[in-house]
């Protein structure tokens, strides 16, 4: 097995409503990531992927749990600590028209990380690193003085990714970074992040709700519902035999390119709504929807347990 780079451990992450009420976006999540490897995030709208990203790279703080990247703890460090993981841990953003800041130059939000982190760097030094990676992400100098306003979806989204790359991370959290974009678009984006990912030894964490290309770019997957894992194991593993009966409901959601096996394929639909994360009771969040729930289920929260090799499934059905 690779190194180990980052280890995370019942990570819980609220946002108080109101006195009485708070909202559980992430409800005690455990996995770990090992060097260059693509870890896929899957799940449906408001399970928690994002809110994972985000706790990561430090934009929310952990209300309980640990995060460790290389054995060492994130989760108090100091100003020149915290400096340093920052410039090892970057992340890409889902919408590429509200992540760039409109009153700066493409070249000063490229650069904008070498200022930060890369001090004893020139004014001459910087505007030639950037051209570096405007040409790496297949824009050219020409665009080093245009504002965002002048780019296309697609072409923000490449200036995103130079600015994540600017500062020479380790590891990138992708999150959905092809959603906001027209489909024509997606697959450059997409081999473009692959490229990168294995020319520069990059790690990366991908959060998608697209089920389909989680599988073309992901290593291992994370299904998640409801702030909670409810199965993890390898890409391709995943979407050949599938427990949790939520995982077998999403697999079943995704089209096939061959029309005869979309045609033969069952489609297994789920009947009710989603529970509100808001003061989710302790036991098994899918219960209200499953079609194999027991009473069991009503009563505690199923753990996540190894049923095969490498293969983890949170379900009263195998506990």
């Amino acid at each position: 097995m690779c190194e180990k780079i980052l280890e995370i451990k019942n990570i819980k992450k609220y946002f108080k409503i109101t006195r009485k009420k708070t909202c559980k976006a992430v409800d005690g999540v455990s996995f770990d990531v090992y060097k260059g490897e693509v870890l896929g995030i899957v799940g449906e709208s408001g399970c928690g992927k994002s809110t994972i990203g985000k706790s990561i790279v430090r934009l929310h703080e952990l209300t309980e749990g640990s995060i460790k990247y290389k054995g060492k703890s994130i989760n108090n460090l100091s100003i020149e600590d915290s400096l340093k993981y920052c410039k090892k841990m970057q992340m890409i953003f889902q919408n590429p028209y509200s992540t760039l800041n409109p009153r700066m130059t493409v070249g000063e939000i490229i650069g904008e990380g070498l200022v930060v982190h890369k001090k004893d760097y020139s004014a001459k030094e910087r505007r030639k690193k950037v051209f570096e990676y405007l040409e790496l992400i297949g824009l050219n100098k020409d665009h080093y003085s245009r504002f965002p306003h002048e780019f296309s979806g697609g072409q923000r989204q490449r200036i995103g990714i130079a600015r994540a790359l600017a500062v020479n991370p380790e590891f990138i959290i992708c999150d959905e970074p092809v959603s906001a974009l027209d489909v024509s678009i997606r697959a450059q984006i997409i081999n473009l992040l692959k490229k990168l990912k294995n020319d520069m030894d990059l790690t990366y964490i991908f959060i998608s709700h697209d089920l389909n290309l989680v599988r073309y770019v992901s290593d291992r997957v994370v299904v998640m519902y409801l702030g909670s894992i409810v199965e993890q194991t390898g890409a391709d593993k995943l979407y050949k035999k599938q427990y949790h009966p939520y995982t077998k409901a999403l697999i079943s959601s995704a089209p096939i390119a061959d029309p005869k096996k979309q045609r033969e394929k069952i489609f297994i639909s789920l009947k009710g709504e989603i529970k509100s994360p808001i003061n989710t009771p302790e036991c098994c969040k899918f219960v209200d929807r499953c079609s194999k729930k027991m009473d069991v289920c009503y009563k505690k929260r199923p753990n996540l347990i190894e049923i095969e090799k490498n293969h983890f499934v949170a379900c009263h059905l195998y506990n």
